[in-house]
């Protein structure tokens, strides 16, 4: 049996992530099953697991870095991991508020894990949440985490007894949400996002107790509260917490006349059509433009909630008006990663607009701005995979169903991303989606695939043809050393320019222009008729036509091709086909 923690330290921090998400993947479905709240988009469960998932796999990112050392990395990076994490992929209203949550509780606990700082972080969690929403409602997550922290209050030293009391008082708070907001009332269930709270503080009593907690919210009265149950071959009739059918509730759990969903915090309590569109998106911006942000925010819709700080903010509102959001955000700073998703009102509840779908998308994994531009006008879906936050495997799925059709092409151009986009696939295929994972590596094989790419062929044709093109060509990309280490090419030391290719360093160069030579030399010793070059963000043009010149020289019959990647981890990937 491993040794449970005396305190939250970084293996205690991963634990919990890991428990966590485990334990909304039990309870996703069940979760978005109760969204009562205030539109129907059903989905608080999924948003709360995609959050999580990518807390989690920031968190293992710090890990993986530390493999080759002896200890474990400090318990502040690994907290401060899992909220950067939570923040950038954040989904909905309940997954942008957990990850405030989160945030709240690495501020405090990356000064210590004992008992003492888990009450002070329990309290700066919740305090930190209810001031990210404009409107505060009771009744909601934000009630339950108030809730868990006054609960945890005391001068008990023991982090166990903490952490059991912040779990149990949670879960009282959650069976008392009916009472406190009239349309969980009426449909007969908590809320949602509270329920997710519950889920996420009960991996944290498994992770310092070893024993997992009973499921679901209590009572006053300490008995457990019911949950939706399963009749008519899987329709949902949502139970009151006595037991009782609720009149008016329709199969579902969504209440008669009324909308449903993971929705604002700040709309009236009895619902409503609500605005048109759902608008998110990171933004790097300074304290004093956000705060102008809200306020024009704010007057443009509802369900207005900001998170993050540090120059890195989380912004999710719904308006009428979706450019005049993302407008918003511009004038603030630099707003990326943006969705933007259309309702429609139809019967009182608001359902999605979607179109006939398309026979065949590709969806393809690009590591900065212009190329995500170039894939973009020909024809694909993009994920941008930034430096240092590559994408989890709901923000691929997400990108499927963005794609809308009926056969997807998936390009997931890194070897790291091949059990992620794995799983995405899986996921949309449950779904009803022919999904075809061709294993690109590289965004230069991506590009190669996408360019023999056809729809009006045979399926199976189509993946086959892009996978040879994609085989056929090599890669390659510069990096800057960041310390002195071992490499198949030799010790480099600390700002050594490094020539990777197919993922191994062949060559180790002072400069980026000398060193981008022999790496062409190298990968065109052994043949090839097209050279791609991919520059980043701060390289200059010069350089691409200097390179081109060298290959001219060098090899009269071998054409080159330059794109500009924008903001890219490397200054320079190559590809040669």
């Amino acid at each position: 049996m491993p040794q449970l923690p005396d305190d939250l330290d970084a293996v205690a921090v991963r634990t919990w992530c890991s428990l966590a998400l485990e334990a909304l993947g039990r309870e996703r479905a069940e979760i978005d099953a109760i969204n009562v709240y205030p539109i129907a988009d059903g989905d608080t469960g999924t948003n709360l697991y995609l959050t999580v998932e990518s807390a989690a796999a920031a968190v293992e990112a710090v890990f993986a870095a530390h493999e080759t050392g002896t200890t474990a990395p400090a318990t502040a990076d690994a907290v401060r991991a899992m909220a950067h994490g939570a923040l950038i992929g954040a989904r909905g209203n309940s997954g942008t508020i957990l990850a405030q949550l989160l945030r709240g509780m690495a501020g405090v606990l990356a000064d210590g894990g004992d008992a003492a700082h888990l009450r002070l972080a329990l309290t700066s969690a919740a305090d930190a949440a209810r001031q990210a929403v404009a409107h505060p409602v009771e009744g909601t997550v934000l009630t339950v985490a108030a809730e868990a922290a006054e609960a945890a209050r005391g001068e008990d030293p023991d982090l166990r007894t903490v952490v059991t009391a912040a779990h149990e008082g949670a879960r009282a708070a959650l069976a008392r949400t009916p009472e406190q907001l009239a349309v969980l009332g009426r449909a007969g269930v908590v809320d949602a996002g509270g329920r997710g709270l519950v889920a996420v503080l009960g991996a944290l009593v498994e992770t310092v107790t070893g024993q997992a907690p009973v499921r679901g919210p209590r009572t006053a009265s300490g008995n457990a509260a019911k949950a939706p149950v399963t009749v008519d071959g899987g329709s949902v009739v949502g139970l009151p917490v006595g037991g009782t059918p609720v009149e008016g509730v329709m199969e579902g759990g969504l209440p008669a006349g009324g909308p449903s969903a993971d929705g604002p915090l700040d709309c009236p309590e009895d619902g409503g059509a609500g605005p048109a569109f759902e608008v998110i998106y990171l933004l790097e911006a300074r304290d004093e433009q956000v705060a102008r942000l809200r306020t024009r925010l704010d007057a443009l819709g509802d369900s207005l909630v900001v998170v993050g700080g540090d120059g890195l903010w989380h912004v999710h509102v719904h308006v009428d008006d979706a450019g005049a959001a993302v407008e918003a955000g511009v004038e603030a700073g630099r707003p990326y990663r943006i969705r933007i998703t259309h309702f429609a009102t139809e019967s009182g509840h608001d359902v999605r607009v979607q179109a006939e779908p398309a026979q065949r998308a590709v969806v393809v994994v690009v590591p900065g701005d212009g190329l995500a531009g170039l894939c973009t006008e020909a024809g694909a879906t993009t994920v941008i995979a930034r430096p240092g936050e590559p994408p989890a495997s709901g923000e691929l799925v997400d990108a499927i169903r963005r794609a809308h059709a009926r056969e997807v092409v998936l390009l997931p151009n890194d070897a790291a991303l091949r059990h992620t986009a794995a799983a995405a696939a899986e996921q949309a295929r449950t779904e009803g989606v022919r999904v075809a994972l061709v294993p690109t590596r590289a965004a230069v094989q991506g590009i190669a695939a996408l360019a023999v790419h056809e729809p009006d062929r045979g399926f199976d044709e189509d993946v086959v043809a892009m996978t040879a093109a994609a085989g056929a060509t090599r890669y390659a990309e510069l990096a800057v050393a960041e310390r002195q280490s071992w490499t198949m090419a030799g010790i480099c030391q600390a700002g050594d320019i490094l020539g990777l290719i197919d993922g191994d360093v062949a060559v180790i160069g002072a400069d980026v222009p000398g060193t981008a030579r022999t790496v062409l030399d190298r990968m065109l010793a052994a043949g090839g008729e097209l050279v791609t070059l991919v520059l980043g963000e701060d390289v200059p043009d010069t350089l691409a036509v200097a390179l081109e010149e060298h290959v001219r020289e060098g090899h009269l019959a071998v054409d080159t091709v330059v794109y500009r990647g924008g903001h890219q981890r490397a200054p320079l990937l190559i590809g040669v086909e």
